[in-house]
């Protein structure tokens, strides 16, 4: 104790003057944590059933040895089990709802430090060694704690803290804990600061306690990246003198070097790293001898580590050399093991542990995949008419008005040759100001009259039209021009940025380059616009007609969107999803704003979200809006100041107006017949493979109305037969993990060339779970009414994301909280929601309990996280998004799941902790040659990804390790789906069925996976996933027996969806119809490439709805 107590001393007092001042998101965090006291995580509203698992392996645990040598500790599936050396059933010492793990024996052998989340994040805690007397040792809210350490004198605990940056990627540091509490100090702060994402993990003391060892992500950059090289020098292990707070590098080189474990003598380190021996890519246990520099290689069976994936609660499972330092405990390939570091012989500990875990089914809510007819309920740019009278919008594609008196909705315009947005008022209500969009003539800035008509176009030249408005005397109009590339043509997208142009047309001029949602305010003279800065901060600023004169007015946090009021006398902002608004106070200086601002007066309005912000004319109310409901409030109510106002604010405005109406949905007609084929029906595929050759199926509209052998089913004479002899049927492709871009600043092209290609390749139903709530629920609409060609298509919008995005974080504190958004999400359409990285169990808790309620489905992103992973299963997600970071999974894991009916999305073209399987198909095929995604993707997209590939060995890509866990899973019952995850349009579907092949699935069960395990999982299976008699005919009809080889699954000849039949070559639809599609853009022999600034845009875009891998 005395030779410790000197340099422990010094680094207290040394990080105790490095810290900072709590910044606002501390503040918040503490704020969030008090308000989740009365949730308990260990006994959540609803359903429980009991488990029983019974195996000889476990997955994944880290252990520790006793100072006695005596007995082993360690952790499977969220508790901690201790059994003998010699092994033997292991007895519990905690078995409850909370995620205990990563245990460690005090020096003195009579306590045990350990992670639980028993609080709702996870912490540091202590206890007996016999489970007794739980004590919590920190109180982290959302910065979570991992892999803990004793030091030799059993007074402190040093941790991994991991801290998320605008991304849910933490980045690491180091904290040192005193065993009786308190805030802990900071020993090894974050890499770069602030906005690192770099990790540094498993601390260990040195054996004197002078120093502490620890692993650190030594790769260059601030940001945290896929698919490290780890061969090369990933991490590396550094030490920190505890007297002088010096850093050394004490381990590094190929292979890289985590999990430090200082031997009981203190002269040699051990440690893995990753090894390959042209066979295998593996991790191998190391140790270091500290005075030689010597390092040997003990064993080479590991798992493999995490260093190419996040390992954010540790790279690998702590081990532990026995007290006299002769051998080493490990896990590792589901056993415990225990080598002689002389000899280097291992021998396997045996070991059976018998639990009963309690678990909460998985959330389940059938969908209505496709009713006669449905409500539109993306209403966008929603506002109300200066005279109160009448609420304008956009839906399906063009502009429509609701009469607020009688509730009649109709159509603003005339014109069906081309789709409109943005919509906006004059302020005397006499005109409305739009964009429009063709895919051919491409765009233009129109005015209608309010009473309706045709719109006329006010601009000269086709371009990107977006953000619309008049000046206040109705005789300019403001807009904004963007660019163009991606989705719509690349055309005419010189000069972008913000113009002004007489509202009688003529020749426009550009005011300012840059900014977003430009409008005026009181003056005719100057305009309004913001943009971001500081990462997370938004500005208001305003110029003058010139360009010049800049000011800057107000600047906050996570704020989405600001409106001044026409009278310039009040501003209204979005903050975290709710709307707020404030006098506009003018000081001459930018002035700082946010919902907790205590200089001016600030109120929030919005009880139930906030979109489309917009003032009547008069400035006396302010409107917004979410999915079908339009909202509006009086000043007078938010305002006790105000003549006329109440002593208090009226209670938050929950009421609006539902601007949602029914519309008939797109149903073919006629009877087809698809006469010769082998029909894989997929009909309780879980019991039998049914097969049927020289095949009949019957389609009438968009329902099958037989299946059967040619000589069962009778044709109907009016029936359009197509002879698909010697092809193979089978049920549509169902993506349940689909990103893509639905619009671009949420202007939509009338023929998405992405969703061609899906359909092109026999996807017939996507589930994207993130996306703009915007673009992906107005397009799924248009799908629907027929407007458009797309797959079905089913979203959870915009992800609840723990991240420090403006726009995006979603802060939840309560049940009320997650009550909230999840409401806002099923308003607009969402079928699931997405609970995206939440450190804290309750906030995810939470999020499922508001969703039972509200009968909506949960889908977590994996997020890399595996104990995180194991406890989203129990606690009644619908299942898994993305792989799991570890490479293998055993008995234990495969029993759990089994039993809980949640399903698993492994997305093997993204697979987390190696290289993925989207890079493997670049490596071994030639994908830029491809003549079907070639026709229907532009060559300035896919070749540059697809030409020039790295290679590598077929052992170090990951998603084939990915795909066997996969296959285990399912073969114990649990639903393992396809998720594209919008690699490569179409085709990339297909990789996820070979990719499952490489796993060990067969080819009648990578067509299940892709079929009726996604329709199962996204409640569907009632309407599409089978071919049989009443479902609704999506089909895909392929050249070739895919039942002998999955490769030829990409050679879709035809695609049937919602009964209409399209050839896969061209898209035009063929059968009862013949309807030739228009030309996409870039089939028109227009060569022009991404504009930069549309390549920046599409960039910021996959990285913020986390399509980019």
């Amino acid at each position: 104790m005395t030779l410790l107590k000197s340099p422990l001393a010094i680094a207290i007092g040394a990080a105790m003057i490095g810290l900072s001042t709590p910044s606002v998101a501390a503040t918040t965090d503490k704020a969030e944590q008090a308000s989740t006291k009365e949730w308990n995580v260990l006994t959540p509203p609803g359903d429980k059933q009991t488990i029983t698992i019974d195996t000889n392996e476990t997955t994944w645990s880290n252990l520790d040895v006793s100072p006695d040598g005596k007995s082993i500790i360690f952790d499977m599936l969220g508790d901690i089990y201790v059994m003998p050396m010699s092994g033997g059933k292991a007895t519990a010492i905690t078995s409850d709802r909370a995620w205990n793990f990563q245990p460690k024996f005090s020096p003195d052998g009579t306590k045990i430090a350990f992670i639980s989340d028993r609080e709702g994040a996870e912490n540091l805690w202590v206890m007996d060694v016999n489970g007794d007397n739980m004590r919590k040792v920190s109180d982290e809210s959302h910065n979570l704690l991992h892999n803990p350490a004793w030091s030799p004198d059993g007074q402190y605990i040093a941790v991994k803290q991991g801290q998320v940056t605008g991304r849910t990627i933490p980045g690491g540091s180091i904290r040192m804990y005193h065993i009786s509490g308190g805030k802990g100090v900071v020993v090894r702060d974050r890499l770069h600061g602030a906005k690192s994402q770099k990790n540094i993990a498993e601390p260990a003391f040195s054996t004197d306690g002078k120093k502490l060892y620890y692993s650190v992500d030594a790769t260059p950059g601030v940001t945290w990246e896929y698919n490290k090289n780890a061969l090369g020098s990933v991490f590396e292990i550094r030490s920190w003198d505890l007297a002088t707070g010096e850093e050394e590098t004490v381990i590094r080189g190929s292979g890289g070097a985590i999990r430090p474990t200082p031997s009981p003598d203190g002269k040699s380190l051990a440690f893995v790293k990753r090894i390959e021996n042209g066979k295998v890519m593996q991790s191998a246990l190391y140790i270091k001898d500290l005075k030689s520099g010597i390092e040997t290689e003990i064993f080479a069976g590991l798992d493999r580590d995490l260093q190419e994936a996040n390992g954010a609660q540790g790279n690998t499972p702590a081990f532990a050399y026995t007290p006299d330092g002769k051998a080493l405990v490990f896990w590792a390939g589901g056993v415990f093991h225990k080598v002689d570091i002389a000899s280097k012989q291992a021998k396997v500990i045996p070991t059976r542990v018998v639990a009963e875990k309690e678990i909460t089914p998985a959330l389940k809510f059938a969908v209505d995949v496709a009713p006669d007819a449905f409500k539109v309920k993306l209403a966008r740019w929603s506002q109300i008419s200066p005279d109160g009278k009448t609420a304008l919008f956009q839906a399906l594609g063009h502009l429509y008005t609701k009469d607020i008196a009688s509730g009649k909705v109709r159509r603003v315009t005339k014109q069906n040759d081309h789709f409109e947005f943005y919509p906006s008022f004059s302020r005397d209500g006499k005109y409305i100001v739009y964009t429009s969009w063709d895919d051919q003539d491409l765009g233009a800035v129109r005015i209608v009259s309010a009473s309706g008509g045709t719109g006329r176009v006010i601009t000269q030249d086709p371009g990107h039209y977006i953000n619309p408005s008049f000046s206040p005397d109705g005789k300019h109009v403001l807009y904004r021009k963007v660019t163009g590339g991606y989705l719509l043509s690349g055309d005419w997208s010189m000069e972008p940025g913000i113009y002004l142009t007489s509202a009688k047309g003529g020749e426009a001029k550009r005011i300012i380059k840059h900014g977003d949602n430009p409008h005026f305010g009181a003056e005719k003279d100057r305009i309004y616009f913001s943009v971001m800065s500081d990462g997370t901060h938004r500005e208001l600023k305003s110029v003058d007609l010139s360009g010049e004169k800049e000011r800057s007015h107000f600047k906050g946090d996570y704020i989405f969107d600001y409106r001044v009021s026409p009278d310039g006398h009040y501003v209204a902002f979005i903050e975290n999803f709710n709307t707020f608004v404030a006098p506009f106070t003018s000081t001459g200086k930018t002035l700082s704003i946010n919902k907790g601002t205590k200089s001016f007066p600030v109120q929030q309005v919005s009880k139930y979200s906030g979109d489309f912000l917009n003032w009547k004319a008069d400035s006396s109310a302010l409107t917004w809006a979410f999915g079908p409901t339009l909202y509006q409030r009086k000043l007078t109510d938010t305002f006790a100041f105000l003549k006329g106002a109440a002593a208090e604010p009226a209670e938050l405005t929950a009421q609006g107006i539902d601007l949602s109406f029914e519309k008939k949905a797109d149903k073919p007609e006629g009877i087809l017949a698809l006469v010769g084929g082998k029909v894989v029906t997929m009909r309780n595929a879980d019991e039998q493979q049914e097969i049927i050759e020289d095949g009949v199926v019957l389609i009438e509209e968009n329902r099958i109305i037989a299946v059967g052998t040619r000589a069962d089913i009778e044709i109907p004479s009016k029936a359009k037969v197509i002879d698909i002899t010697g092809q193979t049927v089978i049920p549509g492709l169902v993506d349940a993990h689909a990103h893509g871009s639905y619009g671009s600043h949420n202007l939509q092209p009338e023929q998405n060339w992405n969703q061609l290609s899906n359909v092109s390749f026999g996807v017939t139903t996507i589930h994207d779970p993130s996306n703009d709530s915007n673009e992906v629920f107005s397009m799924a609409e248009l799908q629907r009414a027929g407007l458009t060609v797309a797959p079905r298509i089913y979203s959870v919008g915009r992800i609840l994301y723990a991240g420090n995005a403006p726009g995006y974080k979603t802060p939840i504190s309560n049940l009320e909280d997650a009550q909230f958004h999840v409401k806002r999400l099923k308003d607009a359409g969402a079928i699931t929601v997405k609970s995206y990285n939440h450190p804290r169990r309750d906030t995810r808790q939470q999020v499922l309990e508001a969703a039972k309620q509200m009968e909506i489905m949960v889908v977590p992103e994996g997020g890399s996280k595996f104990q995180q992973n194991m406890n989203m299963i129990i606690d009644g997600h619908t299942g898994l998004e993305h792989a799991l970071p570890i490479p293998n999974i055993y008995s234990d894991v495969t029993q759990m799941w089994s039993q809980t009916k949640a399903g698993f999305t492994p997305t093997f073209n993204v697979a987390y902790g190696g290289i993925k399987g989207e890079d493997y198909f670049y490596d071994t095929t030639d994908v830029w040659k491809n003549e079907r995604l070639a026709s229907f993707v532009p060559d300035y997209i896919l070749n540059p990804r697809s030409v020039r590939r790295e290679k590598a060995p077929e052992h170090h890509y990951n998603h084939i390790n990915a795909a066997k866990s996969a296959k285990q899973l399912r073969d114990k019952g649990v639903t393992v789906h396809i998720g594209a995850h919008g690699q490569r349009e179409g085709l990339g579907a297909h990789w996820e069925l070979w990719s499952m092949a490489q796993g060990g699935f067969t080819p009648w069960e990578a067509l299940r996976s892709g079929t009726i395990d996604g329709a199962k999982y996204l409640a569907m299976d009632h309407d599409i996933g089978t071919i049989e008699k009443g479902k609704l005919a999506d089909l895909v009809i392929i050249d070739g027996d895919v039942l002998n080889d999955i490769r030829e699954s990409e050679k879709v000849a035809y695609t049937v969806l919602n009964g209409r039949i399209y050839d896969a070559a061209t898209m035009n639809e063929t059968g009862n119809y013949n309807v030739k599609r228009q030309p996409l853009f870039f089939e028109n022999g227009s060569k022009t490439p991404m504009h930069p600034a549309t390549e920046v845009y599409m960039e910021e875009k996959a990285h913020k709805y986390h399509w980019k891998h």
